[in-house]
């Protein structure tokens, strides 16, 4: 690869670490030409795109945006490399589970995750990250929570306003 090549490979990297605030690292290191394509097809049709790329590179494309917060993925940067990009910060980790118990094997195996800010280090985290809320489900839950006290007072409203029009007719009939 020349150094023309590599400073484009970077530059490619450093456009999606900018454009996206969730990504996965992972390694593909024992999965089969077929199993890698299959992985990419399945990302690609859940709107998450899939890069290789040599360790060296991407940690020169993250050291380049100068953003600190990216330092604690550096540990993460070897042998094969898969990033997954995803404007849903759990959809990665919902693939690679699937992937795993369709072809009941432990690869692809998560090295870290970088999520909104926070990083996720190890295989270990996987269960946690395919359990993180996407912001429009925790919008839907504020949404319900704030719509349930309003539901409350409307029904409790409703009911004494039907007790009353009950008894006023009770009264209007007894007068005549």
């Amino acid at each position: 690869m020349t150094k023309e090549q590599k400073n484009e490979v970077i530059e490619a990297l450093k456009e999606k670490f900018s454009q996206y605030n969730n990504f996965y690292v992972t390694n593909t290191e024992s999965l089969s030409v077929e199993q890698v394509s299959k992985l990419r097809r399945v990302c690609f049709n859940k709107n998450v795109e899939m890069k290789v790329a040599k360790n060296t590179l991407i940690r020169k494309a993250l050291e380049s945006l100068g953003n600190e917060s990216y330092a604690g993925m550096f540990d993460s940067l070897n042998n094969v490399t898969a990033l997954m990009f995803s404007e849903n910060p759990k959809e990665p980790a919902l693939i690679i589970s699937s992937f795993r118990s369709e072809s009941k094997g432990e690869k692809p195996e998560l090295k870290a995750a970088f999520i909104n800010g926070d990083i996720y280090s190890g295989d270990s985290n996987l269960k946690t990250l395919t359990q993180i809320k996407t912001k429009n489900e925790l919008i839907g839950e504020v949404i319900g929570l704030l719509q349930s006290p309003a539901k409350r007072v409307l029904a409790a409203l409703l009911h004494h306003h039907e007790k009353q029009a009950e008894g006023a007719s009770t009264e209007a009939t007894a007068a005549e």
